[in-house]
């Protein structure tokens, strides 16, 4: 039997996930041990597990070089790469919002935006372009994106809320929701056919361990 092959999104997310795997009696011993080693092997499920970067994790899946992956809804509409989004894991929720300064409150109706600060490109594109119809200057940045309306880099941002701590701490507001966003399983297309009956018993034991603890 050969292995699957599983990509985890690196940081808080692989740690959600290496939970949620050892619930269903997945051994990930060797994923948790400090180590330089890339590839970690549960030998008795014959799964391979390798870290990335939560941007490259689709890549992997798309291109085969991975089965299955985990990886955050945001990422996913971020790269929209040709794959199977089988699973809602539930974890790591927030959601995509546009923000902007408190005087905007209530105004997005009226507003007319000409540029939007965003560490996500795609996805305020897609948002203005079709949502709202409006032609807008993306400006991508890398790091706190809620620094751009404070300093007149832009009007409003499009960026992750969790708790919106940082958003009151500065005088920023949610001004729309874009989408809900958790951690999703994803599958490859070829994968989902030539390993249907292993893939499809993991997800129907983790579908089984969300419900659980909801």
């Amino acid at each position: 039997m050969r292995y699957l092959t599983m990509a985890l999104s690196k940081g808080r997310l692989a740690e959600l996930s290496i939970d949620l795997l050892e619930k269903v009696g997945i051994d990930c011993t060797e994923l948790k041990q400090k180590s330089r080693k890339l590839i970690f092997t549960d030998e008795k499920n014959r799964i391979r597990f390798f870290l990335a970067k939560p941007a490259d994790v689709p890549i992997y899946v798309e291109y085969g070089a991975a089965d299955i992956g985990i990886v955050g809804k945001d990422t996913l509409l971020e790269e929209g790469r040709n794959l199977y989004e089988v699973l809602n894991l539930k974890f790591a929720a927030c959601k995509m919002c546009v923000a902007g300064p408190k005087d905007l409150e209530g105004k997005m109706d009226t507003l007319t935006i000409t540029r939007v600060a965003t560490k996500y490109p795609e996805i305020a594109k897609e948002y203005f372009r079709h949502k709202r119809r409006e032609s807008v200057e993306i400006i991508k940045l890398s790091g706190s994106v809620e620094l751009a309306p404070l300093v007149g880099l832009s009007e409003v941002i499009v960026d992750l809320v969790e708790t919106g701590k940082t958003l009151k701490e500065n005088g920023l507001v949610v001004l729309d929701t874009i989408a809900d966003i958790s951690a999703r399983l994803i599958v490859n297309r070829v994968s989902m056919k030539m390993e249907s009956e292993r893939i499809n018993s993991l997800i129907i034991d983790l579908r089984r361990e969300i419900e659980k603890e909801e």
